[in-house]
């Protein structure tokens, strides 16, 4: 019944500009100059509690303020220093619809880390928890509860995790409620933190580079993980007061089941996602400008990925890149993030049929031949001539969660 609601209601949602705060950039301005650029400075040695060294694109600690949330920890410190740069446009929101018409949608998989860690250890070594500790910031749903309590939202309050996809599924939620009328508008994204937690988990899977990601490539080992944050206020009506109107124009979502942490080899199920966006948009798989791929460089991921859009695109090359050796893999929040930079790439591109700048994939550029041979935008093709309308984003996570998105004018 809710689907069909949902399928009934043509009408379009909007996308407010992103607030974005990652190690790739501060700003989306920022984040943009670094992913046209091919800027990997935010990437760097970390050393984790262990002992063991990663690269890690970790926000610099002096550039992460304070919070106001009831807990003051580094993931909400990062999700509100992203929020303050679409306030504006949370606050003239609030004023049209009023706080019970407007719901929070948040992906993350990391909540709390740094004092479970310390408030376990103190546990286990005296019996008794630290004062400053708190099961309730361990809470999956306090990255969206921090946001309704930061702006008075009384609207629905949803939390997603399911791993590197949990912000789209934040955003087609959103969305799904907007035109099902259950609210007028909702604030999505995600945000994630790369703890220590994380590296020595993925670490124990064998999935982490002991180089910088090196996506697609034939000589790709594994992923290089990230933090960050990025953030929209979805609307059912274009505000005048958003500088550009941009438009969800569809999504897919599809679920392997294929294994814990391994997608399908075949492909099917980001094939299938990216399928259901592109008939949600009407579109023609000719009619995709430009495709962040999520690209972890891992050796199964990049494969079934490259299947993938060679099976649905075929010979429409449409330029391609993943984003990740820039920014990181920034898992709960990697979808957002990606989304923000497919934004950025519809309204520095608008109106332009050459000068075009896409988002580069910084590897070594030696494809892997067993793979498909994508248009990898790379820096060494700059002969793009048409003008950027659309934009696919792919997120494909653990458990062969796959969520696909599609923006544009």
């Amino acid at each position: 019944m809710f689907y069909k609601r949902v399928m009934m209601n043509n009408s379009p949602i909007f996308l407010s500009k992103p607030g974005i705060f990652c190690a790739a950039g501060e700003s989306i301005q920022a984040l943009w100059d670094s992913v046209v650029n091919g800027n990997q400075d935010g990437i760097k040695k970390v050393v984790a509690i262990s002992g063991e060294e990663f690269f890690a694109a970790r926000i610099d600690d002096n550039k992460i303020k304070n919070s106001s949330g009831r807990f003051d920890m580094r993931i909400i410190r990062i999700e509100e220093q992203a929020l303050n740069q679409i306030s504006d446009i949370i606050e003239i929101t609030k004023s049209k619809y009023g706080v019970d018409r407007i719901g929070v949608c948040v992906g993350s998989c990391d909540n709390g880390t740094e004092f479970s860690l310390a408030g376990h250890r103190e546990y286990f070594a005296d019996g008794v928890f630290n004062n400053d500790y708190s099961i309730e910031m361990q809470g999956a749903d306090y990255v969206a509860t921090f946001i309704s309590e930061k702006y008075g939202i009384t609207g629905p309050s949803c939390a997603f995790s399911t791993a590197c996809s949990s912000s789209a599924g934040a955003i087609i939620k959103a969305a799904e409620m907007i035109k099902a009328g259950f609210v007028d508008a909702v604030i999505a994204g995600g945000v994630d933190i790369a703890s220590d937690t994380t590296l020595l988990g993925f670490n124990s899977l064998g999935a982490i580079s002991d180089e910088k990601t090196n996506p697609f490539s034939q000589n790709r080992h594994g992923i290089t993980l990230g933090e960050g944050a990025a953030f929209f206020v979805l609307t059912k009506e274009f505000l005048s007061e958003n500088e550009n109107e941009i438009k969800l124009l569809g999504w897919g979502e599809s679920a392997d089941a294929y294994h814990m942490t391994s997608p399908d080899p075949s492909g099917k199920g980001a094939e299938s996602s990216m399928k259901k966006a592109l008939d949600m948009s009407f579109l023609h798989p000719s009619d995709i400008d430009y495709i962040n791929m999520h690209g972890t460089g891992t050796k199964f991921n990049d494969s079934m990925e490259a299947k993938a859009i060679n099976i649905v695109f075929g010979d429409n090359k449409v330029p391609v890149s993943t984003t990740k050796a820039i920014t990181g893999h920034t898992l709960g929040a990697s979808a957002s993030l990606e989304l923000a930079i497919c934004y950025e790439a519809l309204v520095k591109n608008k109106g332009k049929n050459n000068n075009i700048e896409l988002p580069l994939q910084v590897w070594d550029g030696e494809q892997d031949a067993n793979l498909p041979e994508l248009n990898i935008i790379d820096g060494r093709n700059k002969s793009i001539k048409k003008e950027i309308k659309t934009c696919l984003s792919n997120s494909f996570a653990f458990g062969g969660a796959n969520a696909s998105l599609v923006i544009g004018f």
